[in-house]
């Protein structure tokens, strides 16, 4: 890989100073008011790649969802941002405060990716794709004074990485502070999604070893694990072993996985065997013709109704992902979707307007058509319209999206979802967490603002430990929507 050489004044580095940075989102910023989703995970990518560091190097992590950063004092010899599309405003304000100071700049990551040319005007140097081949080699040139502007990755591999620099994390600022990556990727390739762009130019799925795998969970304190993968069970084999290797450690862990690997025999049994207790699955849409628009074919010809069955039989809880917006979409989308989600029983949802991020298939689709209407970052959060829906106007789609959150966990709807449980304390669980979810979002912002976040998660793991102890009695198919074959996503 050929790019061009950025002179650094020192010639070599030791015992450098380094701020890595995770800017923020600007509702997560609000001094009124921040939703608990912000807490949830702690940066794990970025303390992935503070492990390259050497044990004399002086390293931060900075999480703005968290903790807002002050850049009064803050003087290292290298600052590594990394930007989501919704925060580049803020990451590139924050680049070229800290290169008016004298400090070097290192962009990477999503957004980096798919607008290399636009970082690189507030960075000395971009990262694009993983960084597990490219970072140690910036890392390198960087302490011999002669780092490049641009860094691709092309090797794929996660074998003999170093451990996850979590002493660098404050746990107490998180509902989720044991977050773990085991994969990189997925072996789907759908249009709305940014992994093509990320992952060009190589594999575009692979996984650790087993081993290392469960050397990471095992170093993890407590019981509770989230697995943040995009795909756990995408390879069958690795999850398989991984499984195995989990058995009898007494973890409960939450997931994501797709339609078609719920279906799959015996896949399951062996995850709720390791302790899985609640999957993400992206069902994505009620409109079997959006499918094959957007690729998701591991979902056309899928019953959504019995892999919902399937899951709460296992006793496993399930958070469903869906998107509005899609070209088969009409007004009555929304009321459709949620009815049926409440009528399997669904403890969460989380609804999204479809947008078109950069380097995606779908933008690149919609910009042909003349449909993109504008390139504010800050506003493709999917939670604003974007572009020029098919179906309806987009002040409809966006009305609609909202509506779908508060019918979903309106309190009689949460009622109805824990009237399809069988047995009594099915039902309170139901209740405990989908309520839990979204009705008291006052006291997740008190607890996140007074880093007693954590406190909550005794009561997490005894409403996870609760699922899967024994597999639920079969529930009788539900009428309407949900006993009919839908063709979508998972």
């Amino acid at each position: 890989m050929t790019s061009a050489v950025v002179p650094h004044p020192v010639s070599s580095i030791q015992g450098m100073r380094v701020t890595m940075v995770l800017p923020a989102l600007t509702e997560a910023t609000s001094p009124l008011f921040r939703p608990v989703k912000y807490a949830l995970f702690p940066p794990l990518g970025l303390a992935t790649l503070a492990g390259y560091l050497g044990d004399d190097d002086e390293v931060r992590i900075w999480d703005e969802h968290v903790q807002r950063l002050r850049l009064d004092d803050d003087r290292p010899d290298l600052a590594v941002i990394q930007p989501y599309i919704t925060s580049a405003r803020r990451a590139y304000e924050l680049a070229d405060a800290y290169r008016s100071r004298g400090v070097y700049v290192v962009m990477g990551g999503l957004h980096v990716t798919s607008l290399p040319d636009e970082a690189a005007a507030h960075a000395d140097t971009v990262v694009t794709g993983p960084g597990e081949d490219t970072w140690p080699e910036f890392l390198a040139d960087f302490r011999r004074g002669w780092p490049r502007a641009r860094y691709h990755s092309t090797q794929r591999t996660l074998t003999d990485l170093p451990p996850v620099r979590r002493d660098l994390i404050d746990r107490r600022r998180y509902l989720v502070p044991n977050s773990i990556v085991v994969s990189r990727g997925c072996p789907h390739h759908c249009d709305f999604c940014y992994k093509d762009a990320f992952f060009a130019g190589g594999r575009s799925f692979y996984t650790q070893t087993v081993d290392a795998a469960l050397a990471e969970i095992d170093r993890l304190p407590g019981r509770h694990l989230y697995f943040l993968d995009d795909h756990l069970l995408g390879n069958r084999r690795f999850a398989e072993a991984l499984f195995a290797g989990m058995a009898g450690m007494g973890r409960l862990w939450q997931a994501a996985g797709t339609v078609d690997s719920v279906l799959a025999p015996g896949l399951l049994e062996q995850a709720v065997a390791a302790g899985l207790r609640s999957l993400f699955v992206g069902f994505e849409t009620i409109n079997g013709g959006n499918l094959a628009g957007q690729r998701k074919r591991q979902n056309i010809g899928r019953d959504y109704a019995a892999v919902v069955r399937r899951l709460h039989d296992q006793g496993v809880m399930v958070n469903a992902s869906f998107v509005f917006g899609m070209d088969e979409d009409g007004p009555d989308v929304f009321d459709r979707t949620v009815d049926w989600a409440v009528e399997q029983g669904i403890e969460t949802a989380t609804f999204h307007i479809m947008t078109p991020y950069p380097g995606t298939g779908l933008y690149r689709r919609i910009a042909a058509e003349g449909r993109i209407l504008h390139q504010d970052w800050d506003r493709y959060d999917t939670r604003h319209v974007v572009y020029r829906p098919m179906g309806m106007s987009a002040r409809q789609l966006e009305d609609g999206y909202w509506r779908a959150y508060r019918d979903f966990y309106r309190w009689s709807a949460i009622w109805r979802g824990a009237a399809t449980k069988p047995l009594p304390r099915d039902r309170l669980r139901h209740l405990t967490y989908a309520g839990g979810w979204k009705k008291f979002e006052p006291l997740w912002d008190l607890a996140i603002r007074t880093r007693q976040v954590t406190r909550v998660l005794p009561l997490l793991e005894t409403l996870l430990g609760s699922y899967g102890a024994r597999a639920a009695p079969k529930a009788r198919p539900v009428e309407g929507p949900g006993s009919r074959r839908f063709e979508l996503h998972g």
